[in-house]
This record gives structure tokens, C-alpha cells and sequence, in this order.
């Protein structure tokens, strides 16, 4: 068997910066949440811990990766992991159709969004979202024929669940619902259209710039900008592992285990990295958001490290602290 500690570092370090990364975008989310209190912030923060959680998840599997192969995790052991890892990869995967969704009813019904999307519906959706995701990766563990009869370790997806649970999860789930992405982004392209259409109409006829503008154009193509991102990155991150688990169902002599698990899971596993550097790059509010902590850390670590000079100094730093930090408090003393 191929040596597992190579699989096993990389696990550890695309976990470790899937939790970072997206510990930070949800710190900036809750910001966000706390000061404007938008219903689509709770979705996007839902994602951000949905991403999380599966970096916590897949992190259990480092130390089986990186074990001694002659002591395999249990597979009872190995079942329940790989189900939180499925769990928590399928809250992410439907929280982007929820955020799909939600972008998709703010521009088709842009009068009715706020009453239609209020907390309690919104509240009802991402708590359905988790019951659905736990019932998804814990399938396997109540049907026989999702599970493989024999276990060799170390702990990996298909070293417990058979492929025909992707095959049924590809048929029942991804590919409708991709094909539904499909449809809202292309109604939501032409309402965008429709409306930058509408604006050009009313500069052509010499409208003033007081005068009449759609309101929600710069939003439209916004949101039909971040969900094509969004639906890009996770299209092209699943797609791969879903087709050839497909295939491997099909063909059973084709022997594309090692290729599934080392290669093609961990890239479908990476899209959970992708969504906070998506969020952090074309958010203008989580990316400002973001510009206020970064600045928030630098100046807690400036006033820290001024106290350590004036601890460490003895009286004349302090006083040369103090006169310092009075100069950046009060700059008009200056003069």
C-alpha cells in the first residue's frame, strides 16, 4: 500500500488553513451581523461555519493518516468520522444553493424579499439546512448498501462507504440542483440586463442624474457576479469526485479508489477553502470588514508593545511612552 504520510500532511495543513481562514471571515460576518442585521449575512456566516466544521472534521482524520498502518483506526470509529465529514460537507455545499436561493428572490421579487426573508423564515431554513446535512452523512451508516463489507485502514471515505452512495447522492442531489443554479443564474443575468437596459434608456432620452434610477442594478449584478463565483468554485471543485465515483460504480474492475481519495475528494474537501477567499476578495463589506480588524490587531499590538518598552524601560521610556501616545491622542498640541 502507498505510504499515507504525505496524504497526511497535506490533510493537515489544507484543514489547518480551512479553519483559519474561515474562523476569520465568520469573526467578520458576526461584525457585519451585530451592526446592520441582514437576513443574507446569516447565510453567508452559515457557510462560513458550515466550512469550519469540516476543517475540524477532516483534521481528525490527519492522525490516522499519520499513524502506524499496523494499528488501522475501528470501523465504527472511521463510519462515524467520515459522516461528519460528509455532514459537514453537504451543510456547505447547501448553504451555497441557500445563498443561491436567497440572491435569486432578492432580485426577483425585490418588493416583497423583506417579507418574504425575515429572520424566522431565515432562522427555519439554515436549521432544515443542518437536519438535511446530518441526514445525508449519516445515511450510510443505516443503509447496508451504502457501506463496503470488508475494512483495510487507514480511515478514508471509501475504506467504509461504497461509491454507490455517490452515485445516489450525484443522481438525487448535485446534478438537479446544478441544473436549478443554472436556471437562476440565467434569469437573474437577464433581470440585471434588464434593468442596466432600462438605465441606458433614460440617459439616452437626457435624463438628469437626480432623475430616475432603478435602484437596484448595482446589486443585481453583484449578486449575480458572487454567485457565479460561488457556483463556479464549487461546479469545478465537486464535479470530478462526483463523475468518477460515478464511473468506479459502473466499472468495478477500474480500481479508482487511490485516485477518488487522494486527488479528487481532496479537491472537492479544498472548496471549502475557496468560499472565505471568495467572500474576502469580492464582498466589499467583508473585505473592509476585514481592513478594520487587521487595523483594530495592529494598533493592540502597537499600545502592547509601548507598555512593554515602558515596563521594561524603567521611568524615562514610561514617560517618553506616555508623551508619545499623548502626541498620537491629541495632535493638535502640536502646533
Amino acid at each position: 500500500m502507498e505510504s499515507s504520510f504525505p496524504f497526511g500532511v497535506i490533510l493537515a495543513v489544507l484543514a489547518s488553513l480551512i479553519i483559519a481562514a474561515n474562523a476569520l471571515v465568520a469573526v467578520a460576518e458576526l461584525l457585519l451581523i451585530h451592526r446592520n442585521d441582514g437576513v443574507s449575512l446569516c447565510f453567508t456566516l452559515n457557510l462560513a461555519v458550515a466550512d469550519t466544521l469540516l476543517g475540524v472534521a477532516i483534521s481528525g482524520l490527519v492522525t490516522d493518516q499519520l499513524s502506524n498502518p499496523a494499528r488501522p483506526t475501528q470501523k465504527t470509529l472511521c463510519s462515524l468520522r467520515m459522516a461528519f465529514v460528509t455532514s459537514s460537507a453537504a451543510a456547505s455545499v447547501l448553504t451555497v444553493m441557500l445563498i443561491a436561493s436567497d440572491r435569486y428572490l432578492a432580485i426577483k421579487q425585490p418588493l416583497r424579499y423583506f417579507q418574504i426573508m425575515n429572520g424566522f423564515v431565515a432562522g427555519a431554513c439554515i436549521a432544515g439546512l443542518w437536519l438535511v446535512s446530518y441526514v445525508i452523512g449519516f445515511l450510510p451508516l443505516g443503509v447496508p448498501i451504502f457501506q463496503q463489507t470488508t475494512y483495510q485502514g487507514p480511515c478514508s471515505f471509501f475504506a467504509v462507504f461504497h461509491p454507490r452512495f455517490v452515485l445516489t447522492l450525484s443522481c438525487a442531489g448535485f446534478f438537479p440542483a446544478l441544473l436549478l443554479f443554472v436556471f437562476f443564474y440565467c434569469d437573474m443575468l437577464k433581470i440585471a440586463s434588464m434593468h442596466s437596459q432600462q438605465i441606458r434608456k433614460m440617459e439616452h432620452a437626457g435624463a438628469t442624474a437626480g432623475a430616475y434610477r432603478p435602484p437596484r442594478t448595482p446589486s443585481d449584478f453583484k449578486a449575480v457576479r458572487t454567485v457565479a463565483v460561488l457556483i463556479g468554485s464549487f461546479t469545478l471543485s465537486w464535479t470530478p469526485f462526483l463523475i468518477t465515483g460515478i464511473v468506479q460504480v459502473a466499472c468495478q474492475e477500474c480500481h479508482l479508489y487511490l485516485v477518488l481519495e487522494r486527488y479528487l475528494w481532496l479537491l472537492g474537501v479544498g472548496n471549502s477553502l475557496l468560499n472565505p477567499l471568495i467572500y474576502a476578495y469580492w464582498q466589499k463589506e467583508v473585505r473592509q470588514q476585514l481592513y478594520q480588524m487587521a487595523l483594530g490587531v495592529k494598533k493592540g499590538l502597537a499600545s502592547f508593545f509601548l507598555l512593554f518598552l515602558a515596563r521594561d524601560g524603567g521611568p524615562d521610556v514610561s514617560r517618553e511612552s506616555s508623551c508619545h501616545i499623548a502626541t498620537i491622542s491629541h495632535p493638535q498640541l502640536d502646533g
